[in-house]
């Protein structure tokens, strides 16, 4: 019994002391002298470009719907359509990554994002632009499982938080940059420029990452005794039991839940910003495409500093449920906060006060959703992510659709946010009380302990 009960918690990534005062300990090293710093600086450029993607298309919104004549709720269609074949693929996506492995897997999924956006820089109408944004959907839906099964390969347990909080710091930085980025290509050629150059560059990262990257560590040329010391030894596909459906769906699903939330609320600032400032605060493409960038580097601060707190927080307790636990929950409250001015419209410099703050307390809790399976179920993490991702998946398929019909039938944002904070009331809620359990059954002992 005493063994059933261990393994269903968090699995013990650092060495720690039974006693009430627990040494000081010092995190695993993750770029010096390690080849593991190469696999992160690679996939931080994957994910600044997918979501430099994902931004550019909110950037050039007034533009597309004004080229296409599309209403607000048939651009929101176009995000939603992406959307929807993102979270129907999220499981399938991450179980086929485990299946062929990331190297392979990023390479082909990198040359159809890359296509895909090439695509809806082709677009002349609402149909075609819909396909586009499908196939991109259906390309990205396994890319971040696919990462995180590469990220459990080479990363020690102790850095997950650092890890998910840095590649999605870079993710961030991509949604950051795109606005300044895609208004400046704007004006200099048109918005069809910004989705072929960024499909070009999709492809390019693709082939780079299969000539550099390998499955597994210790086939690396050189790779030293300590870095392999360090990681996890994953087995290959054929050597990994089967799945345990059941079990890890107990664990994920309200983690699923609480992502459903977070998405909810992350869709409203990757979607709607820019047309925000515009239909309401009457900003030309200049003053909106800086002041966006604005609001989206408080989620670059915001996913480091949460991944790297979570993470000390349990290098100091040993308890990781608690960990993430604690930055969900002081993210969400923060976001919650500072979402409510903006229910009653406030002068510009205020809302873009406001909207950085919150987005920034809201990134707080990103890296958390994403070390969650890598905690529980570090053998079928791919898995288990695209299950967590589901959520936002979903998120992304109903939240852009509510918000543009909403808006045009309002003439407001205010209700869409505050419809966002009481989403994010539930989530909160849901993030206190939930307790994934871990379903790892290849973890040796020493790397089990009760909560």
């Amino acid at each position: 019994m005493k063994g059933r009960r261990e393994s269903e918690h968090f699995p013990r990534v650092v060495s720690m002391s039974t006693t009430d005062e627990r040494p000081r300990v010092r995190p695993t090293p993750i770029l010096l002298h390690r080849r593991r710093g190469m696999v992160i600086v690679l996939l931080c450029v994957m994910y600044f470009i997918a979501y430099f993607d994902r931004n550019n298309i909110a950037t050039a919104a007034p533009q597309i719907m004004g080229d296409l004549h599309l209403s607000n709720a048939e651009f929101g269609l176009a995000i939603s359509v992406f959307s929807l074949f993102y979270a129907l693929l999220q499981i399938a996506g991450g179980w086929v990554g485990e299946k062929f492995g990331p190297r392979l897997g990023l390479l082909v999924l990198g040359v159809l994002w890359g296509l895909s956006t090439l695509f809806t820089g082709m677009a002349v109408g609402l149909v075609t632009l819909l396909v586009a944004r499908a196939l991109l959907g259906l390309s990205e839906s396994a890319t971040f499982p696919t990462a995180t099964q590469a990220m459990s390969r080479w990363v020690p347990r102790d850095r997950n938080g650092f890890v998910q909080g840095i590649v999605h710091s870079a993710s961030r930085l991509g949604n950051a940059a795109a606005p300044i980025t895609v208004a400046w290509l704007i004006q200099l050629v048109d918005w069809r420029f910004s989705f072929i150059s960024v499909g070009v560059l999709s492809i390019l990262w693709a082939l780079i990452w299969y000539l550099m990257f390998r499955d597994r560590p210790r086939d690396v040329r050189g790779i030293s005794k300590v870095e392999l010391a360090e990681i996890p030894d994953i087995p290959k596909a054929a050597d990994r039991p089967p799945v345990p459906w059941r079990r890890l769906i107990r664990s994920i699903l309200p983690v699923t839940l609480v992502d459903f939330g977070y998405g909810w609320a992350a869709w409203m600032f990757f979607t709607w910003i820019p047309t925000l400032l515009v239909s309401t605060y009457h900003q030309n493409i200049s003053k909106y495409g800086l002041a966006t960038s604005a609001i989206l580097a408080g989620g670059v601060i915001g996913d480091w500093l949460g991944g790297v707190l979570s993470d000390a927080i349990l290098r100091r307790t040993g308890n990781a449920r608690n960990a993430r636990r604690t930055l969900l929950l002081i993210g969400f409250i923060g976001a919650i906060v500072f979402m409510v001015p903006l229910v009653f419209t406030p002068p510009l410099p205020f809302a873009i006060a406001t909207l950085a703050l919150a987005f920034f307390c809201l990134e707080l809790t990103n890296a958390q959703l994403w070390s969650i399976p890598m905690d529980v179920a570090p053998t079928w993490s791919g898995t288990a992510s695209g299950m967590m991702n589901t959520g936002f998946g979903v998120a992304g398929i109903i939240s852009p659709i509510v918000v543009g019909a909403l808006v045009d039938w309002t003439g407001s944002f205010a209700f869409p946010f505050g419809l966002s904070a009481g989403i994010l009331v539930a989530a909160t809620i849901l993030a206190a009380v939930m307790r994934p359990k871990v379903v790892d059954p290849i973890a040796p002992p020493e790397e089990r302990v009760t909560a």
